[in-house]
């Protein structure tokens, strides 16, 4: 397979990667609304402790529902993996893998939404109307875990197929029926809090159930595969639950999840700390920093988009053993992520100031915010690589190496801190963090060339087949 060829000799090009990149950047352009559009329903109450009481719920919900997002990208990796070597079979198991895993999770959250209430109002106290309303929110909302969590399998499986337009409507259908049952239930029955809570429910699990309708042909591939082997009715469904089931293979999947969910603490941790050490240089540095962070937000939402599409085709590459094919996957991309940068920094540069004029009133938070814009102007080119990198390298499954590379990253972090803050001020924060995610950058570019040749059969230890040889030397 040449290096332009993807999977069934399908080219790897500009437009296929547009074709998976622009409907993630859509689709990413929707999730902010949601939260907007909770707290506009709850915000014509005319009172604070509705909209107090939603933003601590959604926040709890959301730490929650975090812990397991490890499961898309998990998914992705391994299934376009699949694809990749022609075992379709194997790609609708994991998927099933990934959903009996978020269904035992959800589970979980549910036998234990007791304690997540009461502990979510232990770490936050409020006002006893905000803390009985949080209460309301959470004891509906818990119920949609397994179906929330699934949500993540689901989508993770359609970017391995590429079927990023998929993913966008699924995210317009509960997006959209979110916002129509919040105006009924909120506006309409007079529900209040409950009544958000009752809406976001409902679409979670009309979510799920419309992903598993989106998804069908991995299961029919699945029953497919299976009937193949042991004919066709119980013993072909016996079949097909000992390949979802596989040891091995379950293995493989938990110890892909682990390494992405450590990567991901450490990752999120790194952005806290960030947040934590903004504190000590006083509140006008706490809101400018929270101000400029959502400039970061959108730089990842962005750059998902061609992240994702080297997630798809550098895992079907892998698949294939196609480096060839592999390194183009992820060239493209990152070319791509880099005109995207690109153009970020300069809409930054250009639109930064009213843009924080927009988000903040206070005149001191305007000026440090401003203070610290180029920072983030430098931020989408000095992330870039990571954010590629982070694709290529779930794309290939190689989830030891990103959770390697991140625990090597942080205490670069913490000692750009230590040296910088001291000679730079408040600065030195913005310059550490910027230090951080190129040491991300760094750490990954440094293993790329170990994943091509894993890639070609190439690793110590690994036989080579005739085809590979050649490519090893």
């Amino acid at each position: 397979m040449s290096a332009a060829c993807g999977v069934a000799g399908a080219p790897i090009g500009h437009r296929r990667i547009l074709r998976i990149a622009t409907p993630i950047m859509l689709s990413n352009a929707t999730v902010p609304l949601l939260g907007a559009v909770d707290t506009a329903a709850v915000g014509q109450m005319g009172a604070a402790a509705p909209i107090g009481a939603v933003g601590l719920g959604a926040a709890a919900i959301g730490l929650a529902y975090w812990a397991f997002g490890f499961l898309r990208m998990g998914t992705t990796g391994l299934a376009a993996q699949a694809r990749g070597a022609g075992d379709e079979a194997e790609s609708g198991a994991v998927l099933a893998r990934g959903l009996l895993i978020a269904l035992c999770a959800g589970a979980a959250i549910v036998l234990l939404g007791g304690a997540i209430v009461a502990l979510t109002l232990a770490l936050s106290p409020a006002s006893a109307e905000v803390e009985a309303m949080t209460a309301d929110y959470l004891s509906l909302r818990l119920w949609g875990a397994p179906a929330a969590i699934s949500v993540y399998a689901l989508t993770g499986w359609l970017i391995a197929a590429e079927r990023t337009r998929a993913v966008l409507a699924l995210q317009l259908w509960m997006n959209g029926l979110n916002a129509a049952l919040d105006a009924w239930f909120v506006l309409g029955l007079g529900w209040g809090v409950s009544g958000v809570a009752a809406a976001t429910l409902a679409a979670e699990l009309s979510g799920a159930a419309l992903g598993l309708w989106l998804c069908r042909s991995a299961f029919a591939a699945l029953w497919r595969g299976a009937a193949a082997r042991a004919g066709a009715g119980a013993r072909a469904g016996r079949r097909a639950m000992a390949l979802v089931l596989d040891r091995a293979r379950l293995r493989r999947m938990a110890g892909v999840n682990a390494d992405i969910l450590v990567r991901s603490v450490l990752l999120e941790a790194g952005l806290a700390f960030f947040v934590f050490r903004s504190a000590a240089a006083g509140d006008a540095a706490l809101a400018a920093n929270q101000v400029l962070l959502q400039f970061l937000m959108i730089c990842a939402y962005a750059l998902d988009g061609f992240a994702f599409a080297a997630e798809a085709l550098v895992g079907q590459a892998f698949g294939a053993r196609d480096p060839a094919a592999l390194r183009r996957a992820a060239m493209l991309s990152a070319r791509w992520g880099l005109g995207c940068a690109a153009a970020l920094s300069g809409a930054f540069a250009l639109g930064g100031g009213a843009a924080i004029d927009l988000m903040a009133a206070a005149p001191e938070v305007r000026l440090t915010a401003r203070e610290f814009l180029p920072w983030v102007v430098a931020l989408p080119l000095a992330g870039l690589p990571a954010w590629m990198l982070d694709g290529v390298f779930i794309g290939a499954t190689r989830t030891r190496d990103m959770r390697v590379a991140m625990m090597q990253s942080v205490p670069v972090y913490a000692l750009a801190w230590a040296a910088l803050t001291p000679l730079m001020g408040a600065h030195g924060l913005w310059a550490a963090l910027t230090v951080f995610f190129a040491a991300r950058g760094a750490t990954l570019a440094l293993r790329y060339p170990a994943l091509e040749r894993a890639a070609a059969g190439c690793e110590s230890g690994g036989a080579l087949t005739e085809s590979s040889a050649g490519r090893c030397r």
